[in-house]
């Protein structure tokens, strides 16, 4: 053994060169003269014994020079700042815990989930300074380098998600946060099969620990419901078997009842009408992973939507688009007429001869715009003038062949390529904002809101337009009729869990687990959300997280090259502050020595 396998700084050593000089001192030092008292002597001769032993005498003498040496050889032992070996990770001070979050988290066995394992586990490896790192949906930083109680406090807080997991970014932020020397342990199922071990790899290339903590307990018999499309009042949903064996479930919705077998890996449909309302549609029995087996329903009360076209030329191609709409009872009539307003949810006027139309079909677009309704206007080239205020639009001419300016972001035009018509009619908007604008300006659609209900101007002249022969012409209407009628569509009202919603200012929003208010929320728990009227679905619908049959880190390993803990490397530890603590309480005893001795 060399000495700089037990120092850090041999030279420090050198110091020991005091001590010769020390015993040579003592050597050299004259013998203390001795005078006889014979009352002392006479008193030992009685007693029958010496005051005092040559032998003890020198033994006390050398005490106080033993003492010496001893305090000379810890300081110099100090000064060469001693060490023991000790493994690397009782060194670290600093800790970041990434604790997954996601939805397959949630797998159970035996009453106790995944999440709950990993906050338990997380608790116990808390140090001096801990951070913690949320990993679902959106990383989030819950815990910044904070004492042991607080970091607890923010571990037991965290609750777990209906999203899917993002273990690479959060690993990203991890890193990003971590002091020198820090060590990450990572908490989760891993189940995510991102690139996340590229991670790993990138943290251990900075200098730091990394160590992967797996719970996979539960979800190996999953069946679970990984998706839903809704066409009309319908809703077709899709089921797989993760399992191993062959399996039966029933989905149930109302009274509506689905009998499914399905072999391992399979994936069966089924298709239920959505009850007025909405309703829960279960998969049973459910297994270890509940969290795919319901799906939360939204739908209107009134799932019919009355909508009445006035109209002096039958408009074939706008009344068929409207009547294939399976939400929409579709009326058609021609003015002169009577309408009764409170009949209908939408109003559409469309090729109407000026000289019939009345002023009471006027007035019912009104009265249905502040009951919550809405109220559409095709144009054509000779705008009655009997819309009045109805009328989005100021007419001044017709023009031809214009180019489209600008197509507006949103739900009526998303997705849609509008072709510039043939004639238009030019002209400022009154009110509202284009979501279709032509190149001098005016408004090819254009929208508004009043009171509580909408106005919708269609700019396209049918008779010369070639957009009633595009395939997304329907697909426009409906997504108008629901506007109009301020209703959302099935798919609006549904969402997959990870979805978000936004708002324009700060809005109030009941979630599955309380009442928050602010301008977006993401949509990280399953059941049901309401936004003033509106009541919103939001279900587990994810193939990727359905599957919550993780691979075995060990396994992983062999394939990705990441291990689950890096190699135990023994490293220094300096016992100096023990040794100097030593020198100093030896040289307190040399002076309570000294004191009692009679020196000092």
């Amino acid at each position: 053994m060399v000495l700089s396998d037990v120092f850090l700084a041999p030279l420090g050593l050198l110091a020991l060169l005091t001590v010769p000089p020390l015993v040579v001192l003592y050597l050299v030092k004259p013998e203390p003269e001795r005078v006889e008292l014979p009352t002392l002597q006479f008193l030992t001769e009685q007693l029958g014994q010496s005051a005092s032993s040559p032998l003890l005498e020198r033994l006390l003498r050398s005490l106080l020079l033993v003492i010496q040496v001893v305090a000379l050889v810890l300081l110099a032992t100090s000064l060469a700042a001693p060490y023991i070996s000790v493994s690397e990770e009782t060194t670290v001070e600093e800790t970041v815990l990434v604790v997954d979050g996601s939805g397959s988290m949630t797998a159970s066995d035996g009453g106790t989930t995944r999440f709950g394992q990993a906050v338990a586990a997380a608790t116990e490896e808390v140090t001096g300074t801990t951070s913690v790192v949320y990993a679902a949906g959106e990383p989030r930083i819950a815990a910044r380098a904070v004492p042991p109680d607080d970091a607890r406090t923010a571990l037991s807080d965290l609750q777990v998600t209906a999203t899917n997991g993002d273990l690479r970014a959060a690993l990203s932020t991890a890193s990003a946060i971590a002091g020198e020397n820090a060590q990450i342990v990572v908490l989760s199922d891993f189940a995510d099969e991102s690139d996340w071990p590229d991670a790993v790899q990138a943290a251990r290339a900075q200098g730091l620990r990394v160590e992967l903590r797996q719970f996979a307990a539960g979800g190996a018999d999953n069946v679970g419901i990984i998706d839903a499309r809704f066409t009309g009042r319908e809703v077709t949903v899709s089921v797989k078997n993760y399992g191993r064996e062959r399996v039966q479930r029933a989905l149930t919705v109302g009274n509506q009842r689905a009998e499914l077998t399905l072999a391992p890996g399979d994936v069966t449909t089924a298709t239920f009408t959505v009850p007025a309302g909405g309703g829960q549609l279960r998969l049973t029995p459910t297994d270890s992973f509940s969290l795919d087996d319901t799906v939360y329903l939204a739908a209107p009360e009134d799932a019919t939507i009355d909508v009445l076209l006035l109209t002096n030329d039958r408009n074939r191609y706008l009344a068929t688009a409207l009547s294939v709409i399976p939400e929409v009872e579709l009326t058609v009539d021609e003015p002169p007429t009577t309408v009764d307003s409170g009949a209908y949810d939408v109003i559409v006027y469309s090729n109407v001869d000026p000289s019939r139309l009345l002023r009471g079909n006027v007035a019912a677009g009104r009265d249905l715009l502040e009951a919550g309704g809405g109220v559409a206007i095709q144009a054509q080239p000779n705008l009655p003038d009997r819309y009045g205020d109805l009328l989005l639009i100021e007419p001044t001419g017709t023009g031809q062949s214009p180019a489209i300016r600008r197509t507006a972001s949103g739900p009526l035009t998303r997705d849609i390529t509008f072709s510039p018509p043939e004639t238009y009619i030019s002209g400022p908007l009154r009110a509202g904002q284009p979501a279709v604008e032509l190149g001098d300006g005016s408004p090819l659609i254009a929208t508004a809101d009043r009171g509580s209900g909408r106005l919708l101007y269609y700019g396209y002249i049918e008779e010369s337009s070639s957009f009633k022969f595009n395939f997304q012409y329907p697909v426009f209407w409906k997504r108008s009729v629901f506007y109009l009628a301020g209703r959302d569509t099935l798919p609006e009202l549904n969402r997959p869990a990870g979805d978000r919603l936004q708002f324009d200012g700060e809005t109030r929003i009941q979630t599955p687990s309380g009442t928050v208010t602010q301008t977006g929320v993401v949509l990280d728990q399953t059941g049901y959300y309401r936004v003033g009227e509106r009541r919103i679905g939001v279900s587990l619908l994810s193939e990727p997280e359905s599957d919550v049959g993780a691979t075995s880190l060990d396994e992983r390993s062999e394939r990705a090259g990441v291990s689950v803990r890096e190699e135990t490397r023994l490293v220094p530890r300096p016992v100096t502050e023990f040794v100097a603590g030593a020198a100093l309480l030896v040289t307190l005893l040399e002076l309570a020595y000294l004191r009692r001795r009679g020196d000092l």
